[in-house]
């Protein structure tokens, strides 16, 4: 069950704060052509600020105000350029955010005590906010569409930093994996499924939920909170676990199913709206010898195959056999998981599983390893062929080496400037306004002292 006695007290308290502000005479703190920022707003925000888990500081509200500012300005502009956003983008990202803060605060009952309004009308109150929100993004996206780097441009850029500021690569590695993981067949199944069946005929008869959790569920989340998982939307659970969540009504307990996880049954405690307060009990099949056996076989002959045929590559087969989601659509490329976004398949070692950063080790460019069992984090083994398709030495940037990640801190340079030089020419011949409050803030002197059409209050 989740902990929310931290976040509550903070949620209570900001919540409370922006709720009292918009109460009181409320006052303008910026002005941007003709879009209005008022203090609120800026209240509103550095609340959210707080409930994410970061620490008191008042001048993150400078920040705040800059962005408030920067969004008006694009969002402005998008009129102008009929830049919009759809009605149904907008309903989804509210509906997210209202999600989140249900969570936090542990159910829409105590989250409208909180707001001390419904959960319908504080929708209404952010949306105009949100819209906002995405039509500059949008805007900020036209913006930069047409940016693109040429290799001019890319040694240029390298060109221009100072030779003792390069900065320096750790070692590198991009590895294909190919991953097959133990499955247990209908019969050996059986047993496990059995006695979560007799586990859910207890109950029915009469024994107490939460007790028969305490004692067998194998979930380490909610087993010592009698199974309970607390309040939740659809997207919290995987499929099969949703599917059984949200038909039931309040006090109705589910048929034994069974996910990833292992089988479960569950009971609705209580629906309210989009969410549903669960309880459930989880037990996990042990993996037999024979299903190690019969991974061991299969990725045995997907081994000697790669050996010995040369009509298949490590992708095609990695794409064909391997049980490894993340990477199999990925021609087997491990993806650097501290740079999600660039998708970049280069890997500090230093961030590598142990496990796979010692069978790499001794490997050579462009050789497999022999198929070995691994166990991950959580405990669920798997069989796996790796494939070191390079490797690069600790080593100073250099366009030889670095071509690739060169090119996208130019690229990101080159967008960077593009938008600045969009703010500077926009922020001249639009009138901004700022109140004495924050004029102190160094984030906006560039809004009224490079702007001629700026006044101070």
């Amino acid at each position: 069950m989740r902990k929310f006695g931290l976040t509550l007290f903070i949620l209570l308290t900001t919540l409370t704060f922006v709720s009292a502000q918009k109460r009181t005479i409320d006052k303008i703190a910026g002005v941007v052509g003709s879009g209005i920022i008022l203090q609120s707003d800026i209240e509103s925000q550095y609340a959210q600020y707080l409930v994410q888990g970061n620490q008191p500081n008042p001048s993150v509200k400078c920040y705040i105000l800059q962005q408030l500012l920067t969004q008006k300005l694009l969002a402005q502009q998008a009129v102008i350029d009929s830049v919009t956003v759809k009605d149904d983008e907008v309903d989804a990202e509210v509906d997210r955010r209202m999600r989140s803060m249900v969570q936090r605060a542990g159910g829409e009952e105590r989250l409208e005590g909180f707001l001390g309004r419904s959960i319908i009308q504080y929708k209404d109150e952010i949306r105009p906010e949100i819209k906002e929100q995405k039509i500059a993004d949008k805007m900020r996206q036209k913006i930069t569409e047409k940016v693109n780097v040429t290799p001019y441009d890319i040694k240029k850029y390298f060109d221009a930093i100072p030779k003792d500021s390069l900065r320096t690569y750790n070692k590198e590695v991009e590895i294909g994996v190919i991953s097959i993981s133990p499955t247990l067949t209908a019969e050996e199944k059986k047993f496990v499924k059995e006695k979560v069946e007799a586990l859910r005929t207890r109950i029915k008869g009469g024994e107490d939920f939460g007790n028969l959790a305490r004692l067998y569920s194998q979930d380490p989340g909610s087993a010592s909170e009698g199974g309970d998982l607390g309040f939740a939307d659809r997207s919290t659970f995987v499929k099969e676990f949703s599917a059984n969540a949200f038909k039931l009504k309040a006090g109705e307990m589910s048929p034994v199913f069974e996910t990833d996880f292992g089988f479960h049954f569950l009971q609705v405690i209580e629906r309210r709206g989009e969410q549903v307060h669960v309880r459930h009990i989880l037990i996990k099949p042990d993996l037999t010898q024979a299903s190690l056996d019969r991974a061991k076989l299969k990725i045995d002959s997907v081994y000697t195959l790669l050996y010995g045929n040369k009509k298949i590559d490590f992708s095609s087969a990695a794409a064909y056999y391997s049980d490894d989601k993340e990477t199999k659509f990925n021609g087997g490329m491990m993806l650097n998981a501290d740079n999600v976004q660039a998708r970049t398949t280069y890997i500090p070692t230093d961030k590598l599983d142990p496990q796979i950063a010692l069978v790499v080790d001794t490997m050579k460019v462009g050789n497999l390893s022999k198929p070995q069992l691994f166990t991950a984090q959580d405990g669920k083994k798997s069989y796996k062929i790796l494939y070191l398709k390079s490797k690069t030495d600790a080593h100073k940037a250099n366009l030889e080496q670095d071509l690739p990640k060169i090119k996208d801190l130019a690229y990101e340079d080159k967008l960077n400037r593009s938008v600045s030089e969009w703010f500077e020419n926009k922020r001249k011949e639009t009138y901004v306004k700022v109140d004495p409050e924050f004029m102190s803030c160094p984030q906006l002197k560039i809004w009224t002292t490079a702007n001629p059409t700026a006044q101070a209050k």
